[in-house]
């Protein structure tokens, strides 16, 4: 006996719970649709679909991407697709390794519900059997394909974006999940699915190292012992530049050298590039302003293997996550002025287009509405500069359509519906890559419902901040007697709190949940000055003070 659990509404199937395996697009796209409608019957969301496309010969990076499909999707679909579009003449396509009956039992292992392996007539047609003369190729920019691995890589990337971009519309996931280790092909394939509209929200996803520091590969099978021994030689010679980079050294030269020079005193020859590159644009840096990434690519034996760190001039995120009413918002503010840090308000910026929706009287629910009306309208954010010696309370100022609304978006209506808008799935993905901008340098504390799990799921410090929904429900009441508005009843407001937590945790996209690394902090019974005292003596035990 088993559930599948549609927009977290579960339903009891008396079946046993297998690996469904498919070759053929139609029997894919036939399967999740009836798992749509199994949804629909049951009055639920639409099952949120996570997507893990490989080459196969999986290993544990592959196996940790699958992980996080699996924990924050309802459908887990893992494509196995050895792409003949990717290979040069002189590649390993016939020598790439295919363990299917391994791959299979991995996949059953992590959860995976579908597994999906096209061959090269049933994913490409007919034009498969001769694809590059025939078939409709997808192009990625020129100065996106000629750097990096491009320049001894012919061809690839065109067939990368064609089979990806094949891949993601064929599912159509609501998220498909990527290795950082490929960081150009991630790049790309950002940039693709950017431009050309494409389904699902594309996440990258860290490099998983052996013990001694190797990025699991696929092709790491081609090593013999003593060449596994002298491949570590790309990380060691990445982690020396990294710590020269947090010594202050933002010259790119000087850090590619440190690289080259090291990996070719163990390996005896250069390494085929080392590169530093801003990691979104792949675009040469000679300086690291902010953010660089340095990659490179190396033969080592058989096998022509890639690495990559990324460099990054930013300081430490709090993220703080929690239910409504635990005193996030106070706190928070208390946080930033006791610890100089930038207050990030991400509230403030669901209550503006809340706001902003209720006052051109369009139905909430009206979800095509509600993205035009964002996508035509300018909202501001002015995030206060806090520091210890600020005495009263800074509040966020907000301007919609050049007129400021930084009182009338806390007003109690306002608040009744917020949930309701920050539950929808455009709105969330415009939000947070809007907070996501402003945390590029770090040196922030930010909070909200999904900070430490979507948001910022790096951030050095995370907090789940908590509190039991009576003891919410009172502080709610005292803040709101304080501002003089009218007074609901002790019961209606738990009431309320206790339908946004269900609003809040139930929602598709980005539902309130505790990240696995947070710390969590109960609040009942404490002063927001002792809660206050915990949190900066927890950053201070990170050593970020």
């Amino acid at each position: 006996m088993f559930g599948y659990s549609f927009g977290r509404l579960f339903l009891s199937l008396e079946v046993e719970k297998i690996l469904r395996c498919f070759t053929t697009i139609s029997a894919l796209q036939c399967h999740l649709s009836q798992q749509l409608v199994r949804a629909v019957e049951a009055n639920a969301e639409a099952p949120s679909v996570g997507f893990v496309p490989t080459m196969g010969a999986l290993h544990i990076g592959h196996q940790s991407l699958i992980e996080r499909a699996r924990a924050n999707n309802d459908i887990v679909v893992v494509s196995i697709f050895v792409n003949p579009l990717q290979f040069g003449p002189a590649e390993d396509l016939g020598n790439y390794p295919r363990p299917l009956d391994a791959d299979k039992a991995l996949c059953e292992a992590a959860g995976v519900d579908v597994l999906f392996m096209p061959t090269p007539d049933s994913l490409y047609g007919e034009a498969g059997r001769d694809p590059q003369h025939k078939l409709t190729q997808v192009i990625p920019p020129a100065a996106m394909m000629n750097c990096l691995c491009g320049k001894s890589r012919t061809g690839h990337f065109e067939g990368v974006a064609t089979v990806v971009t094949k891949l993601l519309s064929i599912v159509r996931p609501t998220r498909a999940y990527f290795g950082e280790k490929d960081a150009q092909q991630l790049a790309i394939i950002r940039r693709l699915a950017l431009e050309l509209n494409l389904p699902g929200q594309i996440i990258g996803c860290p490099i998983v190292r052996e013990p001694s520091g190797l990025a699991y590969s696929s092709r790491n099978a081609y090593l013999s012992t003593d060449e596994r021994d002298q491949a570590t030689a790309l990380s060691q010679g990445l982690r020396l530049a990294a710590e020269r980079f947090a010594q202050g050294d933002r010259n790119a030269e000087v850090l590619k050298t440190l690289v080259r020079d090291h990996v070719e005193s163990q390996l005896g020859y250069s390494p085929e590039y080392v590169e530093l590159v801003h990691p979104d644009s792949l675009e040469s840096l000679e300086t690291v302003e902010e953010i660089g990434l340095l990659a490179i690519a190396a033969q080592v034996g058989t096998a022509r293997l890639i690495d990559n760190t990324v460099l990054a001039e930013r300081k430490a995120i709090i993220a703080i996550d929690g239910p409504a009413g635990a005193g996030k918002s106070t706190v928070t503010r208390r946080i930033a002025q006791a610890l100089g840090l930038r207050y990030l308000d991400t509230g403030a910026m669901y209550r503006a287009l809340t706001w902003l929706v209720l006052d051109a009287g369009i139905d909430m629910a009206d979800e095509a509405a509600v993205a035009e009306l964002m996508g035509t309208s300018e909202i501001r954010f002015e995030f206060p500069e806090l520091s210890q010696d600020d005495d009263a309370p800074q509040l966020t100022r907000v301007w919609v359509n050049g007129t400021e609304v930084t009182q009338a978006i806390r007003e109690p209506h306002v608040s009744r519906n917020v949930s309701t808008v920050a539950a929808q799935r455009l709105v969330r993905e415009h939000l947070v890559e809007q907070q996501r901008h402003y945390g590029v340098a770090g040196n922030i504390v930010a909070e909200g419902r999904d900070i430490g799990t979507t948001v910022f799921p790096d951030a050095e410090l995370k907090i789940f901040l908590t509190a039991t929904s009576v003891e919410r429900a009172r502080r709610r009441l005292a803040d709101m007697e304080q501002q003089g508005q009218e007074l609901p009843t002790l019961e209606a407001l738990e009431k309320e709190i206790s339908e946004r937590d269900h609003k809040d945790s139930t929602r598709e996209v980005s539902p309130l949940k505790k990240a696995e690394d947070a710390i969590e902090v109960l609040t009942d019974g404490l002063t927001i000055e002792q809660v206050t005292d915990k949190i900066v003596s927890l950053y201070g035990d990170e050593g970020y003070r």
